[in-house]
């Protein structure tokens, strides 16, 4: 935890919480401060839509860092199950201690021996629970939008009161309601009844001024030329209508490649033989490649 933030309250407002968020190299701008600080205050989960490459689960780590709170994570993907996100019974030792009990002759009727194979040992806590008791804690539902309607009407189900039902075991509830932060990339719209229950904030790509800043602060070894440089680069390659805009990580990326190679400032040449670590689809590479690398260093 960082200085001032208290394990208790938290941080005393947005102001406080965008400073903490800053010592961990994450540059929040107000807008994400204050949804961030209300996420907090209110008790509410904190969805968070974007493009991929913006910061999203970053702000997630960030927060678990500066509250001291464990993260746990959820990634989502179609087809994704109650069970593989809550729970389910670890069905090889069971087995293994059904035959230990034989063969230690354990003199038990049947329904005792049914009984201990339901044991809190044999559970398999997957994040959505181990969220609920590892309490205070971070959860982070990465990419619901992956996610299939079903599982996303049972998600709302928990968020509403942070308890699982086990039949063989009871209710858990989380003592303290974990700070949840749902992220999507709008690959399709996530249904308004999850929206409701959380606060709301679109993360847009950062100007060209925070985009330094954080470029900067997370590569301090990078020129402040090249910095800006890329940053420069990075918004042109936005306006390109490519399959895949690049985003802030793929910015780091860019400024990491070109300072491994010894660069102190970005030439069209480089950009050439560096667009792999900014753009991931050869239709956005042929593309850039067919405008000419002069243009994203204004040569």
């Amino acid at each position: 935890m960082l200085p001032g933030v208290s394990e208790r309250t938290g941080p005393g407002g947005p102001a406080e919480l965008a400073a903490a968020l800053e010592a961990t190299g994450y540059l929040p701008d107000e807008g994400l401060a204050t949804a961030a600080y209300l996420a907090l205050a209110m008790h509410r989960p904190l969805f968070l839509e974007g493009e991929a490459g913006v910061g999203k689960t970053a702000l997630a780590h960030a927060l678990a860092e500066i509250t001291g709170r464990p993260l746990h994570r959820l990634q989502c993907y179609e087809g994704l199950e109650a069970s593989q996100a809550l729970y389910d019974w670890d069905f090889g030792r069971q087995l293994l201690h059904l035959r230990a009990a034989e063969a230690a002759h354990v003199d038990a009727d049947t329904a005792s021996l049914e009984a201990s194979l339901y044991d809190r040992r044999f559970l398999l806590a997957r994040p959505l629970l181990r969220a609920l008791e590892d309490s205070p804690s971070v959860l982070l539902v990465d990419e619901i939008d992956r996610a299939d309607d079903e599982f996303e009407a049972f998600l709302l189900e928990l968020l509403s009161d942070f308890t699982i039902s086990i039949p063989e075991l009871g209710t858990i509830r989380a003592e303290t309601p974990p700070l949840v932060v749902l992220t999507s990339n709008r690959t399709r719209e996530v249904h308004d009844a999850l929206k409701r229950r959380c606060l709301y904030h679109w993360l847009a790509h950062p100007d060209f001024d925070r985009e330094v800043a954080i470029l900067r602060r997370r590569l301090p070894d990078v020129t402040e030329q090249l910095a800006r440089q890329v940053a420069r680069a990075t918004a042109t390659l936005r306006t390109l209508d490519l399959l895949k805009p690049p985003g802030i990580a793929e910015a780091m990326d860019w400024a990491t490649a070109l300072h491994t190679l010894g660069a102190r400032e970005l030439d069209p040449d480089l950009a050439a033989r560096t667009l792999g670590a900014v753009l991931k689809y050869r239709e956005d590479t042929e593309r850039v490649q067919a405008l000419g690398t002069g243009a994203l260093v204004g040569a």
